[in-house]
């Protein structure tokens, strides 16, 4: 279990903290609606009990590097899980720092994005 508190503490001791002026969170959670009703708007897709989650660790380091290119930006932390996962549980944690609001705001929407898009796979189970 990610303990946000204690990524918090930890990033506020890293030799990068000096330049952070706020820190962003995102907990990716497994909901009940169905992609494709979220997505697609099949309002008739029944509820999923979980899904099966899996990720391309090599892709998600490269994401990563990506993001920290942005301007201002000079912490990041991530966490995903594997496996079968049920409604509710946690499917992954990004932490980015950085010097103002717009620079980590749009790099936590890019890397979040990025990792959803091109570095996990989903598949619901019904």
């Amino acid at each position: 279990m990610v303990d946000l508190n204690a990524w918090l503490k930890e990033a506020k001791a890293d030799a990068s903290a000096t330049k952070c002026g706020m820190y962003l969170t995102h907990n990716g959670v497994v909901r009940e609606t169905a992609r494709a009703k979220v997505h697609d708007g099949n309002k008739n897709t029944a509820p999923i009990k979980g899904m099966k989650f899996s990720y391309d660790e090599k892709l998600v380091k490269k994401a990563i590097e990506e993001t920290y290119k942005f301007e201002g930006i000079y912490y990041i932390k991530t966490w995903l899980a594997s496996g079968e996962l049920k409604v509710g549980d946690d499917i992954m944690f990004v932490m980015i720092g950085g010097d103002i609001r717009p620079h980590v705001v749009d790099a936590l929407q890019f890397l979040v994005s990025k990792i959803k898009n091109e570095c996990v796979k989903e598949e619901e189970i019904y």
